[in-house]
């Protein structure tokens, strides 16, 4: 799967994404990211892709030609018929979720645009974005940190990026409840052991406690789950 993010800083997003298992699947091949700094779409001298917004108000707001002709620009790199998305990250949009990730990830092709200062001009919104997805009802001073979230959330469900589906289909969200407590060495930490059902070696008497621990640690951290 191919991530194309368009950014004002994209060493910072090569930063995060370049690391752990994310930067290991883009060695291996497993998912390909590339970033583009819109500023070398600008047709300013100072390669100036901002301005002040119609209608005044604070702040700046970032311009569309820039914006537009990045994305031409990775239209032009990739294969026409890729299954393709264009998502803004924008606290406007919904609010990401592991559903999301999971449908995105049947994407040949996620294109990420990152907005700064005020936003971006609402036109170049129209023009090429499918969908604005938000990480929270909070707001930030850009959207790197969201594109890294969701490129993350997103790649680890990539046939080859994790050592097998189990690794993700179990886990906290994933499944529909949180996930039992894991332990591991030592047995005993601060005067707390491991519970003596996890060292019997009888399987199915484990999945039943993991089941059961599932529910009952849902229903103490996230109850809304159950109640969906």
């Amino acid at each position: 799967m191919r991530f194309d993010i368009m950014t004002l800083f994209p060493e910072f997003v090569e930063r995060v994404l370049g690391e752990s298992i994310i930067g290991r699947a883009q060695k291996s091949g497993c998912i390909e990211v590339n970033t583009y700094n819109i500023r070398d779409y600008s047709k300013d001298k100072h390669r100036r892709v901002d301005d002040t917004p119609y209608g005044g108000g604070k702040g700046m707001l970032m311009m569309a030609p820039p914006i537009y002709d990045c994305y031409a620009d990775i239209l032009a790199k990739s294969e026409a018929s890729a299954r393709r998305r264009v998502v803004y990250m924008s606290p406007r949009g919904k609010v990401f979720n592991q559903h999301k990730a999971k449908e995105l990830a049947k994407l040949d092709q996620l294109i990420i645009l990152c907005g700064h200062y005020e936003g971006v001009d609402a036109r170049v919104i129209e023009e090429i974005v499918d969908e604005e997805i938000s990480i929270g009802d909070f707001v930030l001073t850009g959207g790197e940190l969201p594109a890294c979230i969701v490129t993350d959330a997103v790649a680890r469900l990539v046939d080859g990026v994790l050592s097998a589906p189990e690794c993700y289909e179990n886990e906290s969200i994933s499944s529909g409840l949180v996930e039992y407590p894991q332990y591991t060495r030592p047995f005993e930490f601060h005067g707390k052991c491991v519970p003596e059902v996890l060292i019997s070696g009888h399987h199915a008497n484990i999945e039943k406690w993991r089941a059961e621990a599932a529910i009952s640690e849902t229903a103490r951290l996230r109850p809304d789950l159950l109640e969906q």
